[in-house]
């Protein structure tokens, strides 16, 4: 009986395989193009001792799996656009970013990834009054514009969280997860001699001196207002262009065609003979 389990594992991932190639290739040949990168910069960070790499690569190639472990347990399902979506973002936020440091290569390389997972926050929240009702026997329909609101709301809300994180990241660990910014002029309130709540305006700065020694030239070093802030901006800009096609899905049939791409969906349970038949992604 023993050994007919590791047989009867590889006929189910045969099957998956078969059953996936056939009904979501497009997702499969991104997975399967994007592990092997991971798994060979994970051998070489091994090779060169460099954990903290190691550590990033497990985290991808774990991350990867999660789409399906969430479809599984929640039975739910995740569009290919969707999956295409989550696989490249993980990839771009974590091996790119962290790995190849593309933050710092490229300024605007974080607003892309903060932009993309917003739109993936919307998409969850739009699916929530869904799973949310899936077990009671009344059914609520409300309004595309509803939906719309729910899910910017709960992609905002998602965007506030992770800029809290990254405030105490820093504050407790001094990780510096929120940027700093050059600036070349500031107005404080705090600078007014008079104490009249009257904002001092400091411009032409050339540069930022502590201790006697050059931290910056050109301007302030802002502590990562800046970057909070432009981080919610563009969580807004991603948050609501789908907002914006989940609204206009019901209206338009371009919008939805799109909107099938990337809405998930509650599924039934499965049925046990199909149960062996799982997901990739």
């Amino acid at each position: 009986m023993k050994a007919k389990k590791p047989e009867k594992n590889r006929d189910r991932l045969r099957r998956s395989f078969r059953e996936q190639w056939a009904t979501n290739r497009p997702a499969l040949i991104v997975w399967l193009v994007l592990q092997p990168v991971v798994a060979a910069a994970l051998v070489r960070s091994v090779m060169l001792g460099s954990w903290d790499n190691v550590f990033i690569c497990l985290l991808v190639l774990a991350l990867f799996l999660l789409p399906s472990i969430v479809q599984k347990n929640l039975r739910i399902t995740f569009p290919t656009g969707m999956q295409i979506v989550i696989l490249i973002h993980i990839f771009a936020t974590e091996f790119l970013g962290e790995i190849a440091c593309y933050y710092v290569q490229y300024p605007h390389w974080d607003s892309i990834v903060h932009t993309v997972w917003a739109f993936l926050c919307a998409a969850i929240g739009y699916l929530l009054v869904d799973l949310l009702n899936r077990d009671k026997p009344e059914r609520f329909h409300l309004s595309p514009a509803y939906l719309a609101v729910a899910a910017l709301c709960f992609s905002m809300t998602i965007g506030v969280l992770w800029e809290f994180f990254e405030f105490a990241m820093d504050r407790l660990f001094l990780m510096d997860m929120q940027k700093d910014t050059i600036i070349p002029q500031f107005a404080s309130t705090l600078l007014d001699e008079t104490h009249r709540n009257i904002p001092v305006v400091v411009s032409g700065i050339d540069s930022v001196t502590v201790n006697g020694q050059v931290l910056a030239s050109g301007g302030y070093l802002d502590i990562g207002l800046y970057d909070t802030m432009e981080d919610l901006f563009v969580n807004f800009l991603g948050a609501l262009t789908f907002a914006l096609i989940g609204y206009f899905s019901s209206r338009k049939e371009r919008a939805k065609r799109i909107a099938e791409q990337f809405i998930p969906h509650v599924t039934q349970p499965l049925e046990p003979e199909a149960s062996n038949i799982k997901s990739f992604l």
